[in-house]
């Protein structure tokens, strides 16, 4: 964790000191064990899909072996993943539409370009709305050798009407994350009223590669014929299409979430994210969470894979940072 954080992870952890964690067993190796669970997701799915696509969201100290800036490469892990995506790089670590301290950018991009240089797409959301900045973040992505999306709202929920066409446009067949030039981070369906409203908005776009959620609402699941439908740019070139996955954090809104766990917790359900309602902390090492994740034709990422999603982007990765503290 580096230096210039430790004020902001105090706050996120005094929001938690309330309700301190559940005791964790001693001796566990957080980072590690997060390595091992996301290889373990991309074994998983690449037995089943070979070409399957597997993209860690934040988190980059894993991809050292000492998860400081100039540790070797873990490449393990590294050939474990295609693609790192990482939030506010330019634009939205402190705050949304400011930039990123250079000192921040400098110790993410350290781990970035490691993973770049494995062969690993980098994959940057910058949270910004003015449309300088906008520009700006996609510029000095690019130039890193990076794609990246700006994003208007931290809610992810809108298509941007800024810029007009996605940077980078083209036409081409993307058929893997190397071939994406741009892409477009909307897992969040409240401005659409109906799943079909949500499919023709995106079908009408020319992003490479679109990152979306298994569900519409919360709890209408996406269909193979949807996924299909999605799978075509507006220009008519082929696209990616990825789902989003939290694996760091429970929701109480998916399917798997069973209503004792309100009165009779699990004991690797940990405390609520403060930051975020209904999102619990969770012992993700432990078996019954990771079933529940992968593994089992009942599992979170077997439904992703039926409904035909090209990959899947793994969210709250940096979990292993709150068992550190």
């Amino acid at each position: 964790m580096k230096k210039t954080t430790l004020i902001l992870l105090s706050i996120f952890i005094i929001g938690f000191s309330a309700c301190k964690k559940n005791k964790v067993p001693e001796g566990i190796n957080f980072k590690q064990e997060m390595r091992d669970f996301v290889q373990s997701i991309s074994a998983y799915a690449k037995n089943i899909n070979q070409n399957f696509i597997i993209i860690p969201q934040n988190g980059t100290e894993l991809s050292t072996k000492d998860g400081t800036e100039t540790g070797a490469p873990e490449t393990t892990y590294l050939n474990a993943i295609d693609g790192q995506g990482q939030e506010d790089l330019f634009y939205g670590y402190d705050s949304d539409d400011r930039a990123t301290s250079s000192d921040d950018t400098n110790y993410l991009k350290n781990f970035l370009d490691t993973e770049k240089n494995s062969g690993v797409q980098v994959m940057v959301t910058d949270y910004c709305s003015t449309h300088s900045k906008m520009d700006d973040a996609y510029a000095k992505n690019n130039a890193n050798g990076y794609i990246s999306f700006s994003a208007p709202e931290r809610n992810l929920n809108v298509i941007p009407d800024y810029p007009s066409e996605p940077y980078n446009v083209n036409s081409n067949d993307i058929s893997t994350l190397s071939d994406a030039k741009n892409f477009l981070y909307l897992i969040n369906t409240e401005n659409y009223s109906a799943k079909q409203d949500f499919i023709n908005a995106i079908v009408q776009t020319d992003y490479d590669l679109v990152l979306i959620d298994l569900f519409f609402n919360d709890n209408d699941a996406l269909t193979q014929d949807d996924i299909t439908a999605l799978k075509t740019k507006h220009n008519g070139g082929k696209r990616l299409v990825i789902c989003y996955m939290s694996i760091g954090e429970a929701e109480d809104y998916r399917y798997y979430w069973q209503s004792d766990w309100n009165h009779n917790k699990p004991e690797w359900l940990d405390k609520e994210n403060p930051n975020w309602k209904g999102n619990y902390k969770v012992w993700y090492w432990e078996k019954d969470w990771q079933d529940i994740i992968y593994g089992t034709d009942n599992s979170y990422l077997k439904k992703i894979l039926d409904a035909g999603f090209d990959g899947v982007y793994l969210d709250i990765i940096d979990a292993f940072e709150y068992y550190e503290q």
